[in-house]
């Protein structure tokens, strides 16, 4: 029923393109405007914590669909004033603050709107992330053999458990943006559209809070019960790119895992646009955090924070050193601006220092390494930053569900790349 459904609206989005329709990326946050947009399943908990799938998808046009279409295909009674009554259809959709942003704002990774994302849900990006960790957390503790048929082989849990771990990956993205993130829309002269309106500091710290909480190591970890149950491919079946990477040769690696999804949200932060704006609006308004206040944060939740367990300290570790490696590549990257160099610069002395005084109290030998590890890398960083290149750590499996190499969507005009999807 539910890939009924989910075929259901994608054939109305394909009949959007062919009637001339665009992506509207923001559509989503408007109680799903449009079939353009790209739609995440929207997914629940019953009053058991069963989960409800019985609203996955929507049914039906949405309102940007229809404003859209008679602006297209309107017949205009003879006699009309048809530049008139178009003009009135489109001040009509702008007072009913029906939103639209499509692909360039909505897809790359240091893109700034607040609203416009794939595969997202809801009005306010950051809360329904925090409703996507606490659903993540319920599957999680839900998941069992029983994701499997009867005789497919155990290794296949792996395949099922990547989009589950990776749950948050999407609603993530959407969040990220409130960070150094600025409102705006396609306004024309007159139209009485607002034009641009930097996210407020209350909402970019509440949306960087929240992400944060995707670095905790009991958010990263991985229970026991399901490492058990993951063996590696038995003979004649392969693992491939939908699954996680690691560094354990053939089993299944949960730190390699932490470490993707530490990657994607460190990187998402850490985007150099991302840090450029934060840079700017700070400085316009001190009011407004600067890039120092999300270097602070990532810090204390990747070094500072003291988890419980050698497993969640050794997922810290890891996260550290994620940070570490991205903080050095963002002050010795000459492509970006002076300013945002000199700030990870600064807060990479900070780190080092702390690292330094924290060694004397250290007793435990792995956090001891990590420590003396650390200082290292800095050190030969500080020695020749232009001789810096960053480890490529271990990526998550592709996301996009839409697409596939042989079929280009269209040509980036940016950078000349093909995207898909």
């Amino acid at each position: 029923e539910m890939a009924l459904a989910r075929l259901r609206q994608l054939a109305a989005h394909e009949v959007g393109h062919t009637l001339g329709l665009v992506h509207n990326f923001a559509a989503s946050t408007d109680g799903r405007a449009s079939v353009m947009d790209y739609p995440h399943p929207l997914v629940k908990l019953d009053e058991q914590g069963k989960v409800e799938l019985s609203d996955a998808y929507a049914v039906g046009l949405g309102v940007w669909d229809y404003f859209t279409i008679r602006y297209g295909y309107q017949d205009f009674p003879e006699g009309a004033d048809e530049k008139s009554s178009l003009k009135g259809l489109i001040e009509d959709c702008i007072s009913q603050h029906i939103p639209f942003i499509s692909d360039e704002d909505a897809r790359p990774a240091g893109s700034a709107h607040p609203d416009a994302h794939l595969w997202d849900n809801g009005p306010d990006p950051v809360a329904e992330l925090n409703r996507i960790i606490s659903l993540r957390k319920a599957v999680l503790q839900n998941f069992s053999e029983n994701a499997i048929r009867e005789e497919e082989p155990m290794a296949e849990l792996e395949d099922v458990f990547v989009p589950v771990y990776l749950m948050h990956r999407y609603q993530l993205e959407a969040a990220v943006k409130s960070v150094g993130g600025l409102y705006y829309s396609y306004a024309v002269r007159g139209d009485g559209q607002q034009v641009t309106r930097i996210v407020e500091p209350a909402d970019q710290l509440r949306a960087m809070q929240t992400v944060l909480k995707t670095l905790d190591p009991e958010f990263l970890a991985i229970p026991g019960r399901i490492l058990n149950m993951i063996p590696p491919q038995p003979q004649g079946y392969f693992r491939n790119r939908e699954n996680f990477k690691g560094h354990t040769g053939l089993t299944f690696d949960p730190l390699g895992t932490a470490e993707s999804a530490a990657s994607m949200t460190i990187g998402l932060l850490m985007n150099g646009q991302r840090a450029a704006r934060m840079v700017e609006y700070h400085a316009r308004d001190p009011k407004y955090p600067g890039l120092a206040t999300l270097l602070d944060g990532l810090i204390e939740k990747t070094w500072k924070a003291q988890p419980s367990g050698s497993y969640y300290s050794e997922i810290q570790r890891t996260t550290g050193n994620v940070f570490l490696q991205n903080l050095m590549a963002m002050a010795g990257d000459a492509s970006l601006p002076g300013q945002v160099n000199a700030v990870a610069f600064s807060k990479l002395e900070e780190l080092k220092d702390w690292i330094t005084l924290a060694i004397p109290g250290t007793s435990d030998p792995d956090q001891l390494a990590h420590y003396r590890y650390s200082l290292m890398l800095i050190d030969r960083f500080e020695e020749d930053p232009t001789e810096y290149h960053m480890p490529e750590f271990a990526a998550p499996p592709p996301g996009q569900p839409i697409g596939s190499p042989g079929y280009p969507h269209r040509m980036d005009p940016s950078d000349g790349s093909i995207r898909w999807g």
